[in-house]
């Protein structure tokens, strides 16, 4: 079966929400086909579970076709709502998955490159996608230490500021900033997945 041209998620139409909140079908499946791959990413990343990650999207997009209305263009573009909604949901899962015995993942970097094409971790990964991956990690491994540790606890780790303050000994402001100043090293590196603007 042909998959169709992903494009870069970071161009998902807020008309397409819309669409959407009316009922229209087509463009669920659309919103699904644009987002799906960088949401299970995400998913795995955080859970550390590729199967809890599937099952994990499947009640997401659920939610999202019955709560879209609720999405509102002023607060973000849909793919950061997307992204914040399975980050928490994911966050969420974190604690009945450890009573299960299942552990997070580690850092980005140490997470193990296919030695072949034909090895990939993800029969759908493309080429722009293994580009993008070596990208973002050369992005992450170029930040200063404590930045790549406090954006690693956040995100992957689901630690609020105060925790990560916390565990670092840290004001919460240096905490703050530390996480602000990598975001902006972060997306200026980046910009070049984002394609033309």
């Amino acid at each position: 079966m042909e998959l169709p041209p992903q494009q870069t998620v970071s161009t998902i139409d807020p008309l397409l929400i819309a669409k959407i909140a009316k009922g229209d079908q087509q463009a669920f499946s659309h919103l699904y086909d644009q987002s799906s791959t960088l949401l299970f990413t995400l998913a795995v990343r955080i859970l550390g579970d590729r199967n809890e990650a599937a099952a994990l999207l499947q009640e997401l997009y659920l939610e999202i076709w019955r709560k879209v209305a609720r999405y509102d263009v002023s607060r973000g573009t849909p793919i950061a709502w997307l992204v914040a909604l399975t980050r928490s949901r994911a966050i969420a899962r974190l604690p009945s998955l450890a009573l299960k015995g299942h552990g997070k993942t580690g850092a980005i970097d140490d997470r193990e490159e296919p030695t072949s094409p034909d090895q990939t971790s993800d029969a759908f990964e493309t080429d722009a996608d293994r580009e993008r991956r070596a990208l973002v990690k050369k992005a992450v491994a170029e930040l200063p230490e404590a930045q790549q540790q406090v954006l690693e606890l956040a995100y992957y780790g689901g630690l609020s500021y105060q925790e990560i303050a916390a565990r670092r000994s840290e004001p919460i402001g240096t905490i703050k900033t530390q996480i602000s100043l990598g975001l902006s090293t972060l997306k200026t590196a980046l910009r070049p997945c984002w394609g033309p603007s």
